[in-house]
């Protein structure tokens, strides 16, 4: 069985339904799959997509190209930088300003094996980009989605995770030192540790809110930016990344699990599930640990008290 062995056979072009009416929101949607998730979702009409990305330049340069490709779609540039609080709120203002409602979430957007430091607003830089950031984004956005769901029963929330969640360190999430930046833990394990956490986070959503359908998408194998990021870190690295080139997949392939769990049918996903590509159930045992997730859940509202719109 290769990296997409198994699974649903799925055909964006065929299997992607009329979005119709849908407002989608993608972070990360400058470039790999965030940006050929948008282009796939563009072409079933749904009433607007929101491209975010960090900088309105380059978020409003991706909306132009998928665009060209799409001529008519509505795509929306959005600026959010996920390390930083203020920008967070920034753009959950203007999205609920601006848009009546919101269908699909999806929570794309992250870093990886980058060296040691600290976000903006001090948390582990992996950690607080892929899930302090998100967790803040979601919790402004919550509002409008329930909103939505009150009239529309199909409303997603997809986070992106990995099958790196197994790097995560012993007990899975390091809570008491996540305001440092680690350097105790290899960067794969702080790596790992944020991508449980988003695994866990899609668990513990579902669970609390089962208005909304939630669920946690490992894309597999897809030579993306994070992967050249990984290249060009050192030397063992940089040959990880010629090997990676021929053992992974398109993003054009790789795209297809979120896709998958954004627009497949309802009662095909269950919500707060693990997916691999391509609709397969997933992840380890801690990614399964349902006090984990209520601890992490907790220890994040926490975290977040006091920021609101």
């Amino acid at each position: 069985m290769g990296l997409f062995g198994g699974g649903v056979s799925f055909n964006a072009a065929r299997d992607i339904p009329s979005l119709k009416g849908k407002v989608i929101l993608v972070t990360g949607g400058n470039s790999g799959l965030g940006k050929q998730s948008i282009l796939d979702l563009s072409k079933h009409e749904p009433t607007a997509v929101w491209l975010a990305a960090r900088g309105l330049s380059r978020a409003q340069a991706a909306a132009d190209d998928i665009i060209k490709a799409v001529p008519g779609a509505n795509i929306i540039p959005l600026d959010l930088d996920l390390a930083s609080f203020d920008s967070i709120k920034a753009a959950a203002r203007r999205f609920t300003a601006e848009s009546p409602r919101l269908d699909i979430l999806m929570l794309n957007a992250g870093i990886m094996a980058v060296p040691a430091g600290l976000t903006a607003s001090g948390y582990e830089i992996q950690f607080g980009v892929n899930h302090v950031g998100h967790a803040l984004f979601f919790k402004l956005l919550t509002p409008l989605l329930l909103q939505t769901a009150s009239t529309t029963p199909d409303v997603r929330v997809i986070s992106l995770t990995s099958v790196g969640h197994t790097l995560a360190p012993t007990g899975g999430i390091l809570f008491d030192s996540l305001k440092t930046t680690q350097e105790n833990l290899t960067t794969f394990s702080r790596y790992g540790q944020s991508k449980l956490a988003n695994a866990l986070f899609a668990r513990e959503l579902a669970r609390r809110y089962p208005q909304l359908k939630a669920v946690a998408i490992h894309p597999g194998g897809v030579s993306t930016n994070l992967a050249n990021t990984l290249a060009s870190t050192n030397f063992v690295m940089r040959g990880l990344g010629a090997l990676a080139s021929v053992l992974m997949t398109s993003v054009e392939t790789g795209v297809k699990n979120q896709l998958w769990g954004a627009t497949a049918p309802a009662d095909k996903i269950e919500s707060g599930a693990y997916y691999a590509p391509v609709g397969k159930k997933g992840g380890n045992a801690l990614a399964h640990d349902d006090k984990l997730a209520a601890k992490l859940w907790e220890w994040t509202e926490k975290e977040l008290e006091g920021q609101e719109l």
